[in-house]
């Protein structure tokens, strides 16, 4: 996302807990927590073009485990950028949504305009960033989007526990795979770059309101374990566990009012998104151990 508009020309300023892997000159990062209100004035200033806000706490069952955390994170930190927004005279704001705002619609298709439903601590929170959203819209005239993304995946996600990472991890180091309930279960997995894309043109736009930004395929947790093992060449052994409350039984979204509003169109196939994914985390595997050999260390130097 920060190296598109980068590359646009745009000066881009990230905040971040974590130093960023590689330094670009073109990318100011701000290490800090969206918690620290000195953190969010030293974004947030006049002549903000707007403001596009992913940061979250995104795991639904870590939002179960900790729901004042996750209020805090996705509802309090929305409400305190969103006032700066107004303060400044900020003219835009996208917001990084989910469809878990909808709750379960069993093997329903999900659109854009389904009522608010959410079951979970994560959804409810996603649930209340987007009505904050609307009322900062409607009340001040702020450009405002709320991006309803399917499970991102994409190189750079080692530190995340979502699904995809976890199966990476799990061919690097042999263990087993965790299958809640039957693996059945449908979920849409769209690649960074299709959403990257899709940022692009809301941007680009102007667009105001939802949009669901996916893949529009979706494909079961044992079709997902099974391209997993084609892919890395691993054998993937896996064991079924009891679902959580909360799990949907699929998540299938309708993409046609984003194609015709904003020209979206997903590109990356699921084994092709996930071959990147597994050439990184190969990548920084090769990295770590370079890092824990002296005798790698000493060649490094050398050459």
């Amino acid at each position: 996302m920060t190296k598109a508009f980068a590359a646009r020309g745009a000066e881009v300023v990230v905040v971040d807990r974590n130093p960023p892997p590689a330094d670009d000159e073109r990318v100011s990062t701000i290490i800090g927590d969206l918690n620290d209100p000195e953190v969010r004035l030293s974004v947030i200033t006049e002549g903000t073009a707007g403001v596009i806000h992913c940061a979250a706490i995104t795991s639904v069952l870590q939002s179960a485990g900790m729901p004042a955390e996750t209020y805090q994170a996705n509802v309090a930190n929305t409400a305190e950028l969103l006032e700066l927004c107004r303060k400044h005279s900020v003219p835009r704001f996208l917001l990084a949504s989910t469809n878990a705002v909808v709750g379960d619609v069993g093997e329903k298709t999900i659109t854009a305009d389904m009522p608010l439903a959410p079951l979970t601590p994560y959804g409810a929170t996603k649930a209340a960033g987007e009505m904050l959203l609307s009322g900062y819209a409607g009340a001040y005239g702020i450009t405002a989007s709320a991006l309803r993304l399917t499970n991102v995946y994409g190189p750079g996600m080692k530190h995340k526990d979502s699904f995809v990472p976890r199966l990476m991890r799990a061919a690097l180091s042999g263990d087993t795979v965790r299958i809640h309930g039957d693996g059945r279960q449908r979920r849409d997995l769209v690649y960074l770059d299709d959403v990257v894309a899709g940022v692009l043109r809301v941007w680009d736009s102007g667009f105001t309101g939802r949009a669901i930004l996916g893949s529009g395929r979706s494909i079961s947790v044992l079709e997902m374990v099974e391209t997993a093992r084609r892919v890395t060449g691993r054998l993937l052994p896996s064991e079924h566990i009891p679902a959580p409350r909360g799990e949907m039984p699929a998540v299938v979204v309708d993409l046609s009012a984003s194609e015709r509003e904003l020209g979206y169109h997903p590109t990356v196939s699921f084994a092709e998104g996930l071959a990147a994914v597994w050439q990184d985390f190969l990548h920084d595997e090769l990295h770590a151990d370079r890092r824990d050999s002296p005798e790698l260390d000493s060649v490094i130097a050398r050459s």
